[in-house]
């Protein structure tokens, strides 16, 4: 499959986090708005924007702390592990990866003992129990969408947006309440998302209030699962699950996929379809591939889609060799009706060309979309000069 390699250019003096850390070393999720492109990394609590500088460019890199515009329950130092965005009418929305976090072994050091300690050490993240909508506007002046906590509707008078989040407390919220009686899923809540238990990642939303989240796992005998949610206000700052028509359970439908022993990386909207990148649920390195999943958004059920109904378009390189654990795709977004935008965790050297810069690949789709991506605003009336 024919890439062609897209440069994004990072400011140096937003692009560390506490850890030192580059932003570029751990893209997870990526969504075009426009002439404006977000990307997450996900050992930060910020989403970045960059703008359209040339055909095959991004820069002018804007940061936006997430703790500035939602109630993190863990502060703005610790992590949301974000793997996901989407827009939806004037709104961004975010999710983080639910999961479990399972300490690593240090590579040196350390004696067995003490190595295999941490390695038994399993804790909550809370602030990676997240998912949030954030108002997103044009600025008329600079032509950038910029995130708001509250904002006047801009075309209705009578409306206020508000940032505002799934209800919760600080260990869990709605959905992982509703997932603690799922007879599928109810026992990987428990385990770290590496190990193939409970682990979002990819979202996409539709009219309004309809949410589909990807798991990268658990994957069950080699199926992978996308929930479709309903998810509205009840009042400004708070989100809820609604009931779901159709569905087994209450507040979520379950649509299970053969991805070939994949799970979820990301999800994006095309017309009625989700375009789904795929890839190992484990640690490891592994095929990645994108399919299409025809009529994702027109399902009246549970529903179980093998791998006749669910269509692979191409596979991703990744690292392997002198490269391993390296050029993990992670994030997905539609530059156009035509091509995709892949974003790619662990960067290999050759894909930092220079200081604060990574390569990232566009991709033709094998097929055109059956309708405009609706992952994005609408595109605004050309601006004058």
């Amino acid at each position: 499959m024919r890439r062609q390699p897209f440069t994004l250019h990072f400011t140096p003096a937003l692009s560390f986090n506490a850890a030192k850390k580059h932003v570029r070393d751990g893209l997870s999720s990526v969504l075009l708005t426009d002439d404006n492109l977000w990307v997450s990394c996900d050992e930060r609590t910020s989403l970045e924007r960059l703008r359209r500088t040339g055909p095959h460019t991004f820069g002018e890199h804007c940061s936006y702390q997430l703790a500035d515009l939602l109630d993190l329950p863990s502060g703005e130092d610790a992590e949301i592990d974000i793997e996901g965005m989407a827009t939806d009418g004037h709104y961004l929305w975010l999710v983080g990866s639910h999961s479990l976090n399972r300490k690593k072994p240090e590579k040196e050091g350390a004696d067995t003992a003490e190595q295999l300690a941490r390695l038994a050490k399993v804790k909550a993240a809370p602030n990676r129990n997240l998912l949030a909508r954030i108002p997103l506007l044009r600025n008329p002046a600079t032509g950038n969408f910029e995130l708001h906590k509250k904002a006047p509707h801009p075309t209705d008078p009578t409306q206020t947006l508000h940032a505002a989040q799934l209800r919760g407390t600080d260990e869990s919220n709605e959905l992982l309440d509703a997932l603690a009686h799922d007879p599928h899923l109810k026992l990987f809540l428990s385990i770290p998302g590496k190990d193939n238990g409970f682990d979002i990642e990819g979202l996409s939303v539709s009219s309004g209030s309809h949410v589909f989240v990807g798991l990268r796992g658990p994957v069950l005998r080699g199926w992978a699962v996308v929930l479709e949610l309903r998810v509205e206000e009840d009042k400004p700052g708070r989100l809820r699950l609604h009931a779901v028509p159709g569905a087994a359970e209450k507040h979520y439908r379950k649509h299970f996929l053969d991805l070939g022993g994949m799970g979820v990386r990301e999800l994006r909207l095309c017309g009625a379809d989700l375009l789904v990148l795929a890839g190992p649920t484990m640690d490891l390195d592994g095929t990645i591939a994108v399919y299409r999943w025809p009529n994702a958004t027109r399902q009246a059920a549970d529903s179980l889609s093998d791998a006749k109904r669910v269509r692979r378009l191409f596979d991703v390189p990744h690292g392997h060799g002198p490269t391993a654990g390296q050029d993990k795709a992670e994030g997905m977004a539609l530059l156009d009706d035509q091509h995709l935008l892949v974003v790619f965790d662990s960067p290999a050297d050759a894909r930092k060309p220079a200081p604060h810069q990574v390569l990232i690949d566009r991709y033709p789709l094998a097929e055109a979309p059956a309708a405009a991506e609706k992952d994005r605003p609408v595109k605004s009336p050309p601006r004058s000069k």
